[in-house]
Formats: C-alpha cells, sequence, structure tokens
C-alpha cells in the first residue's frame, strides 16, 4: 500500500534537464557542478525533490538516453566525485536526488552490445532481441521505430536484425532474459546505496514485447501531419501483459531501501495507466500522469479530465500531476504566457504529487529553433511536421548577462531572445512576477496541510470557470480559475466559496474577503480559505 505521509506524496518534483540548467566548465553544456551551483534557486523556490534526466555515459546520439554505461558519469557532465558532492549538497538543503533509470535499451556501444553482436553464440547474445529475417527477406515484421522507419537494424555479421524502439543506435534490451534483469536491478542498487531517493523509469511500458512478435495492426485514425510510427497501433510492440511482472521487480528492487521512490514514464490511455500501480499497489509508486500536458485548455476539458483520474485510482493509490517535461512543448507556449500562471495555480492546488520542469517558473516559452541548430535527432529523422523537442530544451534563462547567465561559451542549443527580461533575477525583483507566484504557491501548499493532504471535491459551474474544494485538517479550500479571458462573477451565498483570499495568480488580492461575490479578472485564480 501507499505509505501515508511519505516524503513523495507530499513533495514538490522539479526536472532538470542537465545540459541546459548550468554550465560551469565553459564548455556550453550545463553540468553537475553548475548545478550545484544552482540549489539555491530551488531552495528558495520550495522545491523537494530534483530528477535529473540522465548524466550516464553515453555518445549522445539521443543526448543521454543511449547509455554505455549505466554506472559511469560522463565527463561532458563531470565526474563520480561531482556526482557525490551534488547528493551531498542537495540532501544537506532538504533536497532528494532522483535518477532516470533508462532500462529498456543501451546505446549501440555499451559493451554488453558490443559483445551480443560478435556472433550467434556469444553469451551476451539473448541480452537483446535479434529475429531471423522474414521469409521473403526484410525485417522480421511491421513494427515501427518512435524515431522514423523500421524499428529493426540489420546486422550484416551475423544475418539477423536487432531491435530497437527509437534510434538504431539504441538497441532494446531482452527483458525476457532474468541475466538482463538481475544486471539492472544491481545497476539501480549501485546508485541507491550512492544515495540517490529514487528512479523515473523511462520508457517503462516498452519493456516487455510480443514473445511471438506478431505484426501491429493499422492505426485507422492515423492521419497526415502525424509522426510516421503512429501509422500502426503498438498492440505488441509495448503495453503486454508480462510488463507488471518487470515493474514489481522493479519496486522489489526500491523497496530494499528504505524511503525510496519509483515512477514510471508511461504514454498510455488512463485504465491502462493505472494498471502500472501494480497488484496491490506493488508497482510504480507514481506513474506519471500526462493528461495536462496534450488538454484543451478549456474549464470542461480539464474538470472531466481531473475527475476521471481522480475516479480511476486504485484504492490507495496516491495521484500526481504534471504540466511540463522534455519532450513536450512548454506550458507557457500551449497555453499562452497568461494562463501560464492559472496553470501554475492548478497544478500546485490539485490532489497529488507536481512535478515542475525547470525554466517552467519563469514562463520559458517553445524556442523556434532553425534547421541548421536542430540538435534532436527525431527532428532530423522525422523533419516538418514539429516533433522536434529541442525548443523545450532550451538552456536556463538566470540573468541578462551574455547567454543569460548559463555559460561563457556559445550554448549548446539558442537562447531564448526575451532573456534579458524574462530571468531569474529580474523576476525574484519583480514582486508579482510569475516566479514570485510558483514561490507563494509553494509556500502556501506547505503552510495548508487541505493542498496536500485534503480530499478533492468539484464543484458545478460553467463556462470558463473551473472550481474545487480540498477539505482537510479543518480546513476548506476552495481553488477558483479562470480560463477564459474575460471576467466572471459568482454569487457565493450558500454556496461555501465564502472566507478569504489565501493568493491571487495576480498576487494583489491578499486577505481581500470573499462574501456574496467572486469577482475574477479574465485569466486569473484565487485560492480561498475557511475554517470548518
Amino acid at each position: 500500500m501507499a505509505e501515508q505521509g511519505a516524503w513523495w506524496r507530499e513533495g514538490i518534483f522539479y526536472q532538470i534537464y542537465p545540459r541546459s540548467f548550468q554550465d560551469s566548465d565553459g564548455d556550453g553544456v550545463g553540468d553537475l557542478t553548475g548545478i550545484i551551483h544552482r540549489l539555491p534557486h530551488l531552495l528558495t523556490l520550495g522545491v523537494d525533490a530534483i530528477w535529473l534526466s540522465p548524466i550516464f555515459t553515453s555518445p549522445m546520439a539521443d543526448f543521454g538516453y543511449d547509455i554505455a554505461d549505466y554506472t559511469g558519469i560522463d565527463p561532458l557532465f563531470g565526474t563520480m566525485d561531482d556526482f557525490d558532492a551534488l547528493v551531498k549538497a542537495a540532501h544537506d538543503g532538504g533536497l532528494k536526488v532522483i535518477l532516470d533509470l533508462v532500462p529498456n535499451h543501451t546505446s549501440d556501444q555499451h559493451p554488453w552490445f558490443r559483445e551480443a553482436r560478435r556472433s550467434r553464440d556469444d553469451p551476451r547474445r539473448d541480452w537483446y532481441i535479434w529475429r531471423d529475417p522474414a521469409a521473403g527477406g526484410g525485417p522480421p515484421n511491421n513494427w515501427l521505430s518512435e524515431f522514423g522507419g523500421s524499428a529493426w537494424a540489420f546486422d550484416s555479421k551475423a544475418g539477423q536484425y536487432y531491435y530497437h524502439a527509437f534510434l538504431a543506435q539504441q538497441p532494446d534490451l531482452n527483458w525476457r532474459n532474468p541475466a538482463v534483469r538481475a544486471a539492472i536491478a544491481n545497476v539501480m542498487r549501485f546508485w541507491l546505496r550512492k544515495g540517490v531517493d529514487g528512479f523515473r523509469v523511462d520508457v517503462i511500458w516498452h519493456l516487455i514485447k510480443d514473445a511471438a512478435f506478431r505484426d501491429n495492426p493499422v492505426n485507422p485514425d492515423h492521419h497526415a501531419g502525424r509522426p510516421p510510427h503512429e501509422q500502426l497501433l503498438p498492440r505488441y510492440s509495448a503495453d503486454q501483459p508480462e510488463v507488471h511482472e518487470v515493474v514489481a521487480e522493479l519496486r522489489a528492487v526500491i523497496d530494499e531501501f528504505d524511503d525510496r521512490v519509483l515512477i514510471g514514464e508511461i504514454y498510455l490511455p488512463l485504465e491502462r495507466l493505472m494498471t502500472y500501480y501494480g497488484k496491490d499497489l506493488t508497482g510504480a509508486h507514481l506513474p506519471f500522469n500526462f493528461a495536462l500536458l496534450s488538454a484543451p485548455w478549456h474549464a470542461r476539458d480539464i474538470e472531466t479530465i481531473i475527475a476521471d483520474y481522480d475516479a480511476a485510482l486504485p484504492p490507495g493509490a496516491w495521484p500526481n500531476w504534471v504540466l511540463g517535461n522534455h519532450d513536450r512543448p512548454r506550458v507557457a507556449s500551449r497555453v499562452g504566457t497568461e494562463q501560464a500562471r492559472v496553470a501554475a495555480m492548478l497544478l500546485l492546488t490539485l490532489r497529488g504529487t507536481p512535478t515542475l520542469y525547470y525554466g517552467d517558473e519563469i514562463a520559458m516559452h517553445q524556442v523556434a529553433v532553425s534547421p541548421e541548430q536542430v540538435c534532436d535527432p527525431f527532428e532530423k529523422n522525422v523533419p516538418g511536421i514539429g516533433v522536434g523537442r529541442d525548443g523545450c530544451r532550451t538552456p536556463m534563462q538566470w540573468s541578462a548577462l551574455p547567454q543569460a547567465g548559463f555559460t561563457h561559451a556559445s550554448p549548446w542549443l539558442p537562447i531564448a531572445d526575451d532573456f534579458t527580461h524574462e530571468n531569474v533575477v529580474n523576476l525574484s525583483a519583480d514582486r508579482r512576477s510569475i516566479l514570485n507566484l510558483y514561490r507563494a504557491l509553494i509556500r502556501l501548499r506547505k503552510q495548508h496541510r487541505a493542498l496536500v493532504t485534503g480530499s478533492y471535491r468539484p464543484v458545478a459551474t460553467e463556462g470558463d470557470l473551473l472550481l474545487y474544494r480540498r477539505d482537510g485538517d479543518g480546513e476548506v479550500i476552495t481553488v477558483a480559475l479562470n480560463l477564459g479571458g474575460e471576467p466572471v462573477s459568482l454569487a457565493t451565498a450558500g454556496s461555501g466559496l465564502n472566507g478569504e483570499i489565501l493568493l491571487s495568480t495576480s498576487l494583489d488580492r491578499h486577505h481581500e474577503r470573499i462574501a456574496g461575490t467572486l469577482d475574477l479578472r479574465g485569466n486569473e485564480g484565487v485560492v480561498i480559505g475557511r475554517a470548518t
């Protein structure tokens, strides 16, 4: 069962994309020492845990998601001593440290794969997924890579194909092999013994494939402008029933250590997502809930998403919410700069663990990256339809100094052209900035237990207004969010909305009494509190 009062239930996670957070050595790429340098920002912000995208030894074909050594630090990011220093500094400041675990695939430069491709008789051969050509020649089946083209790469030396769900440089491990499971379990123990507080597991739903390698069916809803791999439904290449045994094994390793967390990256429909909590909650503590990443930004749609998610949770399971990550367009660009403030209030007042993406606290927007500046292999392989992820991975905007205070060199990705005014230093000095709103929301969440452990109850309303209550610890907190640009007015008599504004997205209505009528400006949200 989910532990009552566990830190991962009550804390706030903050995702760092290390390449883009802070460069300390002048090579234009962020690193571990840079993260240490910027920990004071995170402590001032008030988050409780940092999640680092991969920092392991890698050829960087997919910027660290192609791992050549699971227990090494890539020199681009620093040394193991730098990592140990980061963990100590974070823990000294009260921050937990979460690492990315990428167990679905390795780099083709990993020693395991180099051994596996030597011959069909090599002991490592079955650590990866090899198949003979189809009867008439060509790939064994119709499975497609998520990064474009066939998911099968031909190895001429052995006359077989190997499977790669992503790049050809990222061969998939064979999770039906017990030796693979044992090896990754030992990787987890290595980092857990070094003091990391858990893992976010990359593409966890991909780990087991159909044993018969049946062709995937055609997707009848695919249309032009969508990624080519969506032409097929991944019925046999992902989300197989046996994957839950694997997830339970990963969780069992986590449970060998005290107070650790297992988070799963899962892009699946709601009913499938819920299965990753596992039987009797022995799966992932937090299967990532990405519903808000692609939601239409309308009050009734959001209301339905929250209700459906809450209703689908297994008994005792703990919810979580995400507004942005390294694979999806920035929230400020998706919903607009003004609504980004409303989105922040939504994220930090819903029931469940929130995860922030670096830069969202200053409303960084999706940066247009010119073709000659593109780094993302997905965009290079599937150009012209907007799948590139570079625009949400641009360097953090710290100050108005050259290169936004991120580096003294040429940055690995372009910096947004608004960095001279949209940066941490400037926004810290602006009492009503979105950065100070985030800080205030996090303080409010920590001050009012109802916002952390209280129940969630929707309040019926219409139009662009989203209303809900958080009840607990002798307090009722009502959140009223105007998801539209026009002012709204709501009669509060008999509705239980009367009380005092604890915080508004405009940061100018603190302590205002609400009695009779609640008036909201366009793009405004408020948190109202009253004792029960």
